[in-house]
């Protein structure tokens, strides 16, 4: 071999390492350049004590609470999954960020308690219909791609694949182009400060830019492709960024509350709720409360009584101390007034209500230019 063809080939070795070190190094401008746009993701928050969402992510949310007693009126196991169903479709088509479902009745006195893992990864124990409940609004909440991971052969899901899916914009298919899209950490190998992989629900893993624990479902950052590469990267971040940065609406939270109380008292935000709503045909009717009434709010609720209204929520709470639920919310109004049937359903109340609330609810922190309410 002679020593040119020797010098061609050491040149074209390191014309090849010179290419891949610049690809690297173009790959990791763009991994920093992405990563300055993310606030410390909720792992990081957890570490330092912080459990609002910090200033540039913020925010204004709204969360409904619905008792979990309501299933027990309904007459089949079917008709429970379906009313579930209708809960979950309500919440997503109006952008309802945390359901709360709590327990009306008490469980003091019940030793048939069931558990659950929530959202936060807090384990809860509370009556099977609240744990049946907020299981299947987290099912029909998590991406179809997802459910296998998360979510094994329950009886409390025997029912869940007959129901409506959400069709949310964070439920993405296969072909849709999207920057976001939800992913579980595989456990497949990787070399070590090279990150993870993550299933989003494409054909092939992304490789993102954290080392994290096989099995936790994360929010990821599709970074743009490299010219002749095959590998798809990303960045984890905060599930809260896509509707504070592009204004998309991407699920709720799932939160479940032992009595009427709790669900004020265990509120995720730090100062609580600043917006609280009851809703029964005993309150004030809505016609009267104008928009200019409602202070605009960063984080509002609005909650709904079962079978007995609020009244038997309140009853049932050994620790408040009021006669009257209208003394715990700021408004207490009836969304329907002159209504035609003697009793409006929970299901259908959540849909009234926040049919008729949508235009009076003034949110401090407002949408992204050019996003719909």
């Amino acid at each position: 071999m002679g020593p040119v063809v020797i010098q061609e080939k050491e040149n074209f070795k390191e014309r090849k390492h010179l290419k891949k070190k610049w690809k690297q190094e173009k790959l990791l401008k763009q991994l920093k350049k992405v990563q300055d746009d993310v606030i410390v993701d909720s792992d990081k928050r957890e570490e330092e004590g912080q459990g609002e969402i910090p200033h540039l992510l913020e925010i204004s949310t709204l969360s409904i609470a619905v008792p979990g007693s309501i299933l027990e009126n309904a007459q089949s196991a079917e008709l429970r999954t379906y009313l579930a169903g209708q809960i979950a479709r309500a919440a997503s088509i109006f952008q309802v960020d945390e359901v709360v479902v709590f327990d009306d009745i008490g469980a003091s006195n019940i030793t048939d308690l069931k558990t659950m893992t929530q959202d936060d990864g807090v384990e809860v124990r509370a009556r099977a219909c609240c744990i049946q409940l907020a299981r299947i609004l987290q099912y029909l909440e998590c991406p179809q791609y997802l459910r296998k991971q998360f979510f094994p052969i329950h009886k409390d899901l025997q029912y869940a694949g007959t129901l409506n899916p959400l069709d949310a914009p964070h439920h993405l298919r296969q072909n849709d182009t999207f920057e976001f899209r939800e992913g579980v950490v595989s456990n497949c190998p990787v070399k070590p400060g090279k990150g993870s992989m993550v299933n989003v629900g494409l054909l092939r893993d992304v490789q993102v830019d954290r080392c994290l624990t096989p099995g936790l479902r994360v929010t990821v950052k599709l970074l743009p492709s490299q010219p002749g590469s095959r590998k798809l990267h990303g960045v984890v971040v905060s599930p809260h960024l896509p509707r504070a940065s592009i204004g998309v609406y991407w699920g709720y939270s799932v939160r479940v509350a032992s009595s009427l109380s709790s669900v004020f008292s265990q509120a995720p935000y730090s100062n609580g709720y600043d917006l609280t709503i009851g809703t029964s045909d005993k309150g004030i009717s809505v016609d009267k409360l104008k928009k200019r009434n409602l202070q605009p709010y960063k984080h509002a609720i609005i909650v709904f009584g079962g079978l007995n209204g609020l009244e038997a929520a309140l009853e049932a709470d050994e620790l408040l101390k009021v006669d009257d639920p209208a003394l715990l919310f700021d408004h207490y109004i009836n969304t329907c007034p002159k209504q035609g049937s003697r009793t409006i359903r929970t299901e259908e109340a959540i849909l009234i209500s926040l049919s008729t609330l949508r235009t009076k609810l003034v949110p401090e922190l407002p949408p992204k230019d050019g996003v719909s309410d």
